[in-house]
Protein backbone atom coordinates (compact mmCIF):
# COMPACT_ATOMS: atom_id res chain seq x y z
CA UNK A 1 0.00 0.00 0.00
CA UNK A 2 1.14 3.30 -1.04
CA UNK A 3 2.12 6.13 1.91
CA UNK A 4 0.03 9.13 1.21
CA UNK A 5 2.57 10.81 3.58
CA UNK A 6 5.82 9.84 1.70
CA UNK A 7 5.71 13.00 0.03
CA UNK A 8 7.27 14.63 2.98
CA UNK A 9 9.61 12.44 3.79
CA UNK A 10 13.13 15.32 2.90
CA UNK A 11 11.40 18.00 5.19
CA UNK A 12 10.91 14.75 7.76
CA UNK A 13 14.92 14.43 7.35
CA UNK A 14 15.34 18.14 7.77
CA UNK A 15 13.48 18.47 11.03
CA UNK A 16 15.07 15.45 12.38
CA UNK A 17 18.86 17.42 11.14
CA UNK A 18 18.25 20.17 13.26
CA UNK A 19 17.06 17.98 16.14
CA UNK A 20 19.98 15.56 15.94
CA UNK A 21 22.40 18.45 16.01
CA UNK A 22 20.94 18.75 19.63
CA UNK A 23 19.13 21.90 18.94
CA UNK A 24 15.31 22.98 20.44
CA UNK A 25 12.77 22.08 17.53
CA UNK A 26 12.54 26.00 16.40
CA UNK A 27 8.89 25.16 15.18
CA UNK A 28 7.50 23.72 18.28
CA UNK A 29 7.93 26.38 20.61
CA UNK A 30 4.80 26.57 23.87
CA UNK A 31 4.43 29.59 25.90
CA UNK A 32 3.66 28.72 29.09
CA UNK A 33 2.74 32.26 29.90
CA UNK A 34 2.67 35.65 28.39
CA UNK A 35 3.19 38.28 30.68
CA UNK A 36 3.35 41.41 28.00
CA UNK A 37 2.85 41.82 24.56
CA UNK A 38 6.77 42.25 24.34
CA UNK A 39 7.83 39.42 27.13
CA UNK A 40 6.56 35.81 27.46
CA UNK A 41 7.88 32.62 29.43
CA UNK A 42 8.63 30.17 26.12
CA UNK A 43 10.00 26.31 26.80
CA UNK A 44 10.36 27.67 30.68
CA UNK A 45 12.52 31.03 30.17
CA UNK A 46 11.80 33.95 29.93
CA UNK A 47 12.44 35.96 26.70
CA UNK A 48 11.48 38.97 24.50
CA UNK A 49 9.14 38.56 22.29
CA UNK A 50 10.22 39.43 18.54
CA UNK A 51 8.41 37.16 16.30
CA UNK A 52 4.48 37.56 17.08
CA UNK A 53 2.51 40.04 14.73
CA UNK A 54 1.34 41.80 17.82
CA UNK A 55 2.83 45.17 16.07
CA UNK A 56 0.25 47.78 17.96
CA UNK A 57 0.71 45.66 21.47
CA UNK A 58 -2.98 45.77 21.75
CA UNK A 59 -3.51 41.89 23.36
CA UNK A 60 -3.23 43.32 26.94
CA UNK A 61 -5.00 46.91 26.29
CA UNK A 62 -7.29 47.20 29.25
CA UNK A 63 -10.08 48.33 27.39
CA UNK A 64 -9.46 45.44 25.08
CA UNK A 65 -9.44 42.93 27.81
CA UNK A 66 -12.63 44.38 29.89
CA UNK A 67 -14.79 44.32 26.26
CA UNK A 68 -13.65 40.59 25.67
CA UNK A 69 -14.92 40.02 29.44
CA UNK A 70 -17.97 41.69 29.27
CA UNK A 71 -19.12 40.13 25.79
CA UNK A 72 -17.90 36.90 27.57
CA UNK A 73 -20.48 37.36 30.56
CA UNK A 74 -23.25 38.99 28.54
CA UNK A 75 -23.29 36.78 25.45
CA UNK A 76 -21.41 33.02 26.50
CA UNK A 77 -18.64 31.48 24.68
CA UNK A 78 -20.03 31.17 21.55
CA UNK A 79 -22.31 31.66 19.15
CA UNK A 80 -22.66 27.47 17.26
CA UNK A 81 -23.96 29.06 14.26
CA UNK A 82 -23.22 30.63 11.00
CA UNK A 83 -23.42 34.33 10.25
CA UNK A 84 -26.05 34.33 7.77
CA UNK A 85 -27.88 31.83 10.31
CA UNK A 86 -28.02 32.49 13.94
CA UNK A 87 -24.66 33.58 14.35
CA UNK A 88 -24.75 37.36 13.36
CA UNK A 89 -24.84 38.88 16.96
CA UNK A 90 -24.92 42.67 18.13
CA UNK A 91 -20.72 42.91 18.53
CA UNK A 92 -20.99 41.08 15.44
CA UNK A 93 -21.88 44.04 13.33
CA UNK A 94 -20.86 46.31 15.94
CA UNK A 95 -17.37 45.14 14.73
CA UNK A 96 -17.99 45.60 11.00
CA UNK A 97 -19.20 49.57 11.85
CA UNK A 98 -15.82 50.07 13.66
CA UNK A 99 -14.30 48.86 10.18
CA UNK A 100 -16.43 50.99 8.22
CA UNK A 101 -15.60 53.70 10.43
CA UNK A 102 -11.80 52.83 10.31
CA UNK A 103 -11.34 52.64 6.63
CA UNK A 104 -14.10 55.38 5.64
CA UNK A 105 -15.59 52.51 3.36
CA UNK A 106 -19.48 51.54 3.25
CA UNK A 107 -19.33 47.90 3.66
CA UNK A 108 -17.59 45.21 5.91
CA UNK A 109 -17.70 41.79 6.24
CA UNK A 110 -15.92 39.85 8.80
CA UNK A 111 -14.82 36.19 8.43
CA UNK A 112 -13.19 33.74 11.44
CA UNK A 113 -9.75 33.82 10.10
CA UNK A 114 -7.83 36.26 7.92
CA UNK A 115 -6.68 33.08 5.90
CA UNK A 116 -10.84 32.65 5.49
CA UNK A 117 -11.11 36.36 4.23
CA UNK A 118 -8.27 35.84 1.46
CA UNK A 119 -10.34 32.26 0.33
CA UNK A 120 -13.79 33.71 0.73
CA UNK A 121 -13.29 36.70 -1.05
CA UNK A 122 -11.03 35.81 -4.08
CA UNK A 123 -12.24 32.59 -5.07
CA UNK A 124 -15.79 34.40 -4.95
CA UNK A 125 -15.49 37.03 -7.05
CA UNK A 126 -13.16 35.42 -9.66
CA UNK A 127 -13.93 32.35 -10.87
CA UNK A 128 -12.88 29.69 -13.47
CA UNK A 129 -13.26 32.04 -16.77
CA UNK A 130 -11.66 35.08 -15.37
CA UNK A 131 -7.66 35.67 -14.39
CA UNK A 132 -5.80 36.58 -11.28
CA UNK A 133 -2.98 38.44 -12.08
CA UNK A 134 -0.71 38.46 -8.52
CA UNK A 135 2.66 38.72 -7.07
CA UNK A 136 4.43 35.40 -7.26
CA UNK A 137 5.61 36.07 -3.53
CA UNK A 138 1.35 36.40 -2.62
CA UNK A 139 0.58 34.89 0.61
CA UNK A 140 -0.53 31.00 0.80
CA UNK A 141 -3.89 32.13 1.46
CA UNK A 142 -3.92 34.20 -1.55
CA UNK A 143 -3.06 30.89 -4.03
CA UNK A 144 -5.38 28.96 -2.20
CA UNK A 145 -8.06 31.26 -2.44
CA UNK A 146 -7.40 31.42 -6.83
CA UNK A 147 -7.46 27.53 -6.59
CA UNK A 148 -10.56 27.33 -5.02
CA UNK A 149 -12.32 29.40 -7.30
CA UNK A 150 -10.56 28.09 -10.52
CA UNK A 151 -9.53 30.73 -11.88
CA UNK A 152 -6.73 31.42 -14.45
CA UNK A 153 -3.19 32.25 -12.36
CA UNK A 154 -1.18 34.74 -13.77
CA UNK A 155 2.14 35.67 -11.60
CA UNK A 156 4.66 38.23 -12.12
CA UNK A 157 7.95 38.88 -10.61
CA UNK A 158 8.38 40.38 -7.27
CA UNK A 159 7.18 43.86 -7.09
CA UNK A 160 7.70 44.43 -11.13
CA UNK A 161 5.76 46.94 -12.06
CA UNK A 162 6.89 46.19 -16.23
CA UNK A 163 6.12 42.82 -15.48
CA UNK A 164 2.47 43.57 -14.41
CA UNK A 165 1.83 45.45 -17.16
CA UNK A 166 3.07 42.63 -19.65
CA UNK A 167 0.80 40.09 -17.65
CA UNK A 168 -2.20 42.75 -18.07
CA UNK A 169 -1.67 42.80 -21.94
CA UNK A 170 -1.81 39.38 -22.67
CA UNK A 171 -4.97 38.67 -20.82
CA UNK A 172 -8.10 38.23 -23.28
CA UNK A 173 -10.10 40.71 -24.62
CA UNK A 174 -12.99 41.03 -22.73
CA UNK A 175 -12.01 38.75 -20.15
CA UNK A 176 -12.54 39.33 -16.10
CA UNK A 177 -9.41 40.16 -14.64
CA UNK A 178 -8.41 40.46 -10.48
CA UNK A 179 -4.80 42.25 -9.66
CA UNK A 180 -4.03 40.88 -6.01
CA UNK A 181 -1.09 43.07 -4.60
CA UNK A 182 -0.01 42.95 -0.81
CA UNK A 183 0.66 46.14 0.90
CA UNK A 184 3.39 44.77 2.88
CA UNK A 185 4.55 41.31 1.96
CA UNK A 186 5.69 39.03 5.07
CA UNK A 187 8.88 37.43 4.96
CA UNK A 188 10.74 40.32 3.94
CA UNK A 189 8.41 43.10 4.79
CA UNK A 190 9.33 45.36 2.06
CA UNK A 191 6.76 47.39 0.49
CA UNK A 192 4.89 47.26 -2.82
CA UNK A 193 4.71 50.58 -5.25
CA UNK A 194 0.99 50.48 -5.08
CA UNK A 195 0.73 54.34 -6.02
CA UNK A 196 2.35 52.87 -9.75
CA UNK A 197 0.57 49.10 -9.46
CA UNK A 198 -2.90 50.11 -8.72
CA UNK A 199 -3.62 53.25 -11.51
CA UNK A 200 -1.81 50.00 -13.97
CA UNK A 201 -4.20 47.90 -13.10
CA UNK A 202 -6.92 50.44 -13.48
CA UNK A 203 -5.54 51.23 -16.74
CA UNK A 204 -6.51 47.76 -18.04
CA UNK A 205 -9.91 47.55 -16.63
CA UNK A 206 -8.81 45.24 -13.61
CA UNK A 207 -10.74 44.90 -10.32
CA UNK A 208 -8.06 45.47 -7.62
CA UNK A 209 -7.59 43.88 -4.44
CA UNK A 210 -4.74 44.73 -1.72
CA UNK A 211 -3.80 42.61 1.24
CA UNK A 212 -3.07 44.93 4.18
CA UNK A 213 -2.73 42.25 6.71
CA UNK A 214 0.98 43.09 7.62
CA UNK A 215 0.16 47.27 7.78
CA UNK A 216 -3.12 48.05 8.76
CA UNK A 217 -2.74 49.87 11.99
CA UNK A 218 0.37 51.23 11.83
CA UNK A 219 0.83 52.43 8.10
CA UNK A 220 -0.48 55.81 6.42
CA UNK A 221 -1.69 58.35 8.61
CA UNK A 222 -4.80 57.22 9.69
CA UNK A 223 -3.41 53.30 9.85
CA UNK A 224 -5.52 52.03 6.98
CA UNK A 225 -1.92 50.80 5.42
CA UNK A 226 0.07 50.98 1.84
CA UNK A 227 -2.59 52.73 -0.48
CA UNK A 228 -3.59 54.92 2.37
CA UNK A 229 0.32 56.18 2.65
CA UNK A 230 0.81 56.00 -1.30
CA UNK A 231 -2.84 57.54 -2.15
CA UNK A 232 -4.49 55.25 -3.72
CA UNK A 233 -7.14 53.52 -1.32
CA UNK A 234 -9.74 54.98 -3.16
CA UNK A 235 -8.88 52.95 -6.55
CA UNK A 236 -8.77 49.91 -4.49
CA UNK A 237 -11.98 47.97 -5.16
CA UNK A 238 -11.72 45.13 -1.61
CA UNK A 239 -8.74 45.81 0.94
CA UNK A 240 -8.51 42.41 2.70
CA UNK A 241 -6.90 42.32 6.82
CA UNK A 242 -6.82 40.52 9.25
CA UNK A 243 -7.25 40.82 13.49
CA UNK A 244 -4.49 38.60 14.12
CA UNK A 245 -1.95 41.25 13.98
CA UNK A 246 -2.35 45.26 14.57
CA UNK A 247 -5.85 44.41 16.18
CA UNK A 248 -4.36 42.05 18.37
CA UNK A 249 -6.73 39.11 18.55
CA UNK A 250 -7.97 36.81 15.16
CA UNK A 251 -10.21 36.86 12.66
CA UNK A 252 -10.47 38.74 9.15
CA UNK A 253 -12.07 41.22 7.31
CA UNK A 254 -13.38 42.77 3.71
CA UNK A 255 -13.76 46.68 3.38
CA UNK A 256 -15.10 48.12 0.01
CA UNK A 257 -17.09 50.41 -1.33
CA UNK A 258 -18.55 48.08 -3.90
CA UNK A 259 -22.26 48.58 -4.71
CA UNK A 260 -22.89 44.89 -4.62
CA UNK A 261 -20.91 44.00 -1.96
CA UNK A 262 -23.49 42.55 0.44
CA UNK A 263 -24.62 39.73 -1.94
CA UNK A 264 -21.42 38.52 -1.37
CA UNK A 265 -22.28 37.37 2.50
CA UNK A 266 -24.94 35.14 0.27
CA UNK A 267 -22.03 33.34 -1.90
CA UNK A 268 -19.22 33.51 -0.36
CA UNK A 269 -18.59 29.74 0.70
CA UNK A 270 -16.13 30.37 3.47
CA UNK A 271 -18.43 32.85 5.29
CA UNK A 272 -21.74 31.01 4.95
CA UNK A 273 -20.69 27.45 6.16
CA UNK A 274 -18.18 28.36 8.92
CA UNK A 275 -19.31 29.23 12.52
CA UNK A 276 -18.78 32.54 13.58
CA UNK A 277 -15.98 34.46 15.92
CA UNK A 278 -16.93 34.05 19.37
CA UNK A 279 -19.01 37.68 20.37
CA UNK A 280 -15.83 37.93 23.28
CA UNK A 281 -13.66 38.08 19.66
CA UNK A 282 -15.63 40.59 17.96
CA UNK A 283 -15.90 42.81 20.91
CA UNK A 284 -12.17 42.78 21.73
CA UNK A 285 -11.51 43.71 17.74
CA UNK A 286 -13.98 46.38 17.50
CA UNK A 287 -12.69 48.11 20.71
CA UNK A 288 -8.84 47.56 19.73
CA UNK A 289 -9.97 49.01 16.04
CA UNK A 290 -11.59 52.02 17.23
CA UNK A 291 -8.60 52.37 19.58
CA UNK A 292 -6.55 52.79 16.32
CA UNK A 293 -7.93 55.52 15.15
CA UNK A 294 -6.35 57.28 17.66
CA UNK A 295 -3.02 55.48 17.57
CA UNK A 296 -0.85 58.26 15.68
CA UNK A 297 1.48 58.07 18.63
CA UNK A 298 1.98 54.85 18.78
CA UNK A 299 2.78 54.46 14.94
CA UNK A 300 5.15 56.92 15.79
CA UNK A 301 7.11 55.03 18.12
CA UNK A 302 6.71 51.84 15.95
CA UNK A 303 8.33 53.65 12.99
CA UNK A 304 11.34 54.72 15.27
CA UNK A 305 11.81 50.82 16.61
CA UNK A 306 12.01 49.68 13.12
CA UNK A 307 14.68 52.33 12.14
CA UNK A 308 16.86 52.04 15.48
CA UNK A 309 16.61 48.23 14.83
CA UNK A 310 17.32 48.09 11.20
CA UNK A 311 20.10 50.64 11.17
CA UNK A 312 21.54 48.35 14.18
CA UNK A 313 21.43 45.06 12.78
CA UNK A 314 22.83 46.40 9.89
CA UNK A 315 25.77 47.92 11.64
CA UNK A 316 26.54 44.74 13.46
CA UNK A 317 26.84 43.28 9.83
CA UNK A 318 24.10 41.21 8.85
CA UNK A 319 22.19 41.02 5.98
CA UNK A 320 18.76 42.23 5.77
CA UNK A 321 15.51 41.90 3.73
CA UNK A 322 15.43 45.39 2.56
CA UNK A 323 17.83 47.99 2.21
CA UNK A 324 16.19 50.21 4.67
CA UNK A 325 12.99 50.18 7.30
CA UNK A 326 10.02 50.02 5.42
CA UNK A 327 7.46 48.05 7.73
CA UNK A 328 6.98 46.44 11.85
CA UNK A 329 9.25 43.68 10.27
CA UNK A 330 12.59 43.61 9.58
CA UNK A 331 14.28 40.02 8.16
CA UNK A 332 17.93 38.88 9.12
CA UNK A 333 19.05 36.45 6.41
CA UNK A 334 20.29 33.14 6.69
CA UNK A 335 23.26 31.41 4.35
CA UNK A 336 21.38 28.12 5.19
CA UNK A 337 18.55 26.36 7.29
CA UNK A 338 21.44 24.90 9.96
CA UNK A 339 22.82 28.20 10.50
CA UNK A 340 19.43 29.45 10.66
CA UNK A 341 18.04 27.35 13.00
CA UNK A 342 21.59 27.17 14.85
CA UNK A 343 21.59 31.31 15.27
CA UNK A 344 17.54 31.13 16.40
CA UNK A 345 19.21 28.68 19.24
CA UNK A 346 21.55 31.29 20.31
CA UNK A 347 19.15 33.96 20.21
CA UNK A 348 16.81 31.98 22.33
CA UNK A 349 19.64 31.05 24.76
CA UNK A 350 20.14 34.38 24.79
CA UNK A 351 16.85 35.71 25.89
CA UNK A 352 14.65 36.16 22.46
CA UNK A 353 12.48 34.75 20.08
CA UNK A 354 12.14 35.24 16.63
CA UNK A 355 10.79 33.57 13.52
CA UNK A 356 12.92 31.17 11.93
CA UNK A 357 11.36 31.26 7.98
CA UNK A 358 12.32 28.36 5.62
CA UNK A 359 11.08 27.25 2.35
CA UNK A 360 8.60 27.10 0.98
CA UNK A 361 7.39 29.94 3.03
CA UNK A 362 10.31 32.13 1.64
CA UNK A 363 10.73 33.84 -1.51
CA UNK A 364 13.25 32.52 -3.42
CA UNK A 365 14.18 29.32 -1.40
CA UNK A 366 15.35 31.56 1.26
CA UNK A 367 16.42 30.97 4.92
CA UNK A 368 15.68 34.13 7.28
CA UNK A 369 14.61 35.19 10.81
CA UNK A 370 11.68 37.24 10.87
CA UNK A 371 11.89 40.05 13.84
CA UNK A 372 8.64 41.41 14.09
CA UNK A 373 8.51 44.80 16.19
CA UNK A 374 5.51 46.07 18.28
CA UNK A 375 4.94 49.29 19.43
CA UNK A 376 4.98 48.43 23.06
CA UNK A 377 8.87 47.71 22.79
CA UNK A 378 10.94 50.62 24.99
CA UNK A 379 14.61 51.73 23.33
CA UNK A 380 16.05 50.19 25.73
CA UNK A 381 14.46 46.91 24.92
CA UNK A 382 15.35 47.35 21.63
CA UNK A 383 19.03 48.19 22.68
CA UNK A 384 19.07 44.91 24.35
CA UNK A 385 18.06 43.22 21.14
CA UNK A 386 20.86 44.53 19.20
CA UNK A 387 23.06 43.30 22.12
CA UNK A 388 21.30 39.65 21.72
CA UNK A 389 21.84 39.71 18.08
CA UNK A 390 25.69 40.53 18.84
CA UNK A 391 25.94 37.59 20.79
CA UNK A 392 24.54 35.46 19.18
CA UNK A 393 25.97 36.02 16.00
CA UNK A 394 29.39 35.90 17.18
CA UNK A 395 28.51 32.81 18.74
CA UNK A 396 27.44 31.15 15.73
CA UNK A 397 29.85 32.72 13.04
CA UNK A 398 27.15 34.81 11.37
CA UNK A 399 29.20 37.74 11.93
CA UNK A 400 32.93 38.28 12.58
Amino acid sequence: MSDLLAKFDPLIEQRQAILDDGLTDPFGLVMERVESPTVAICNGQRVILLGTYNYMGMTFDPDVIAAGKKALDEFGSGTTGSRVLNGTYSVHKACEEALKDFYAMDHAMVFSTGYQANLGIISTIAGKDDYIILDIDSHASIYDGCALGNAQIVPFRHNDIDALEKRLKRVPEGAGKLVILEGVYSMLGDVAPLDKMVPLAKKYGATVLVDEAHSMGFIGEHGRGVAEAQGVIDDCDFIIGTFSKSVGTVGGFCVSNHPKFEILRLVTRPYVFTASLPPSVVATAATSIRKLMSGKDKRAHLWENSKLLHAGLKRLGFTLGTDDPQSAIIAVIMPDLPTGARMWQALLDEGLYVNLARPPATPAGMTLLRCSLCAEHSTDQVSEILAMFEAAGRATNCIN
